[in-house]
């Protein structure tokens, strides 16, 4: 045998033997979540079911509905302020990890070594201390002590399942965070774990729901400040974004009711004599709670706006929308709000929320 051959056959073997390390690491664990039969999780928009109009897509300028407001830090930065933190993390849509340490950990300490990332790929991942005085589970803080860890990564998004890739990431990050503070982890089973996200995924594609119509000009276009009046005029006010107008929702953080969105690069223009002849009026269904009526608030303002504006409400293939077919949309979205409840996932909840963004 040659050398050139014999190290070839050595390399081979280590690499099968570091993969069966890596394997064994993930494996050699209790699964510490809910059975899937208890979950469910949001969807990418690619995959996502309009009851009847459009695609439901972002807006121009690239931000989801329900942005404004949310709380969220887009860094994805750990140690965030008190009223700033994210939801706590959940067993119905979260693949959770203990953290067991051997006696109490200074919130110092947990601060130091947390992942310099709260996501795993594209997933939100967060790490909680169970406070030593009040038994609460929260993000570390100074001053404060903890007598245990958990770690979580959300199993779905919009942009799709976790995967395998993201899962080891995950792991490792809980790994290094568990050698700084002298604990022991215990990560779920990254088969199991994957075959939920993906099946969570699933029953997400067929209950995501983002409603979008084309308000049209029937005339001549209008300028930013006239289309700005109008919509104020029904309680929309700017949103984080140019060309991005959004009815606050009930609460001070919650997402925006509505959203409505034209051309950003219009919205920036100088020219006084830059106009807008069609705007998009947006509502993201599981973002808001039933009981906030959006459905009707997202036709009465598309009514109200096209008599106010002299424009037609219609879809993407410019067809004019109908009573009957907003009636027929709306019956549609009380069976997916059935749905939704059924699977602990009512639209607006936290859950609902973190899972359909």
């Amino acid at each position: 045998m040659s050398l050139t051959v014999s190290l070839a056959l050595l390399g081979a073997a280590l690499f099968v033997a570091l993969a069966a390390h890596l394997w064994w690491k993930t494996r050699h664990v209790s699964p510490l979540y809910r059975p899937f039969a208890d979950t469910v999780a949001r969807h990418g928009p690619e995959h996502r079911v309009e009851p009847t109009l459009g695609d439901g897509a972002d807006d121009a300028a690239g931000a989801k509905p329900g942005a404004e407001g949310a709380g969220h830090d887009a860094a994805g930065n750990l140690g965030l302020p008190r009223s700033r933190k994210p939801p706590p993390l959940d067993a119905l849509i979260d693949a959770l990890a203990t953290i067991r340490v051997e006696g109490p950990v200074s919130g110092e300490m947990a601060l130091a070594h947390m992942p310099t990332s709260r996501r795993a790929g594209t997933k939100p991942m967060m790490i909680e201390g169970l406070d030593t005085d009040t038994g609460v589970w929260h993000l570390p803080e100074h001053g404060r002590r903890y007598r245990e860890f958990q770690a979580g990564v959300q199993l779905a998004n919009r942009s799709g399942a976790l995967n395998e890739i993201e899962f080891s990431e995950f792991v490792h990050k809980v790994q290094a965070f568990a050698e700084g503070v002298g604990g022991m982890p215990d990560t779920p089973d990254m088969l199991e774990v994957v075959a939920r996200a993906r099946e969570l995924d699933s029953f997400a594609s067929s209950a995501d729901a983002q409603l979008s119509l084309l308000l049209r000009a029937n005339g001549p276009a209008w300028s930013v400040p006239y289309l700005q009046q109008a919509a104020a005029r029904h309680g929309f006010v700017p949103g984080a974004l140019p060309g991005r107008l959004v009815l606050p929702g009930a609460h001070e953080g919650d997402p925006p009711l509505l959203v409505l969105s034209f051309d950003p690069q219009t919205a920036l223009a100088e020219d006084p004599s830059a106009a807008v002849s069609q705007v998009s009026l947006q509502l993201d269904v599981a973002q808001t709670p039933e009981s906030s009526e959006p459905f009707p608030a997202w036709h009465r303002t598309a009514t109200a706006l096209c008599d106010e504006m002299g424009a037609t409400a219609v879809d993407e293939q410019g067809v004019p929308i109908t009573l009957q077919a907003f009636d027929g949309i709306g019956r549609e979205l009380n069976q997916l709000y059935r749905r939704l409840e059924s699977r602990d996932l009512a639209a607006g909840s936290v859950a609902a929320r973190r899972l359909f963004s």
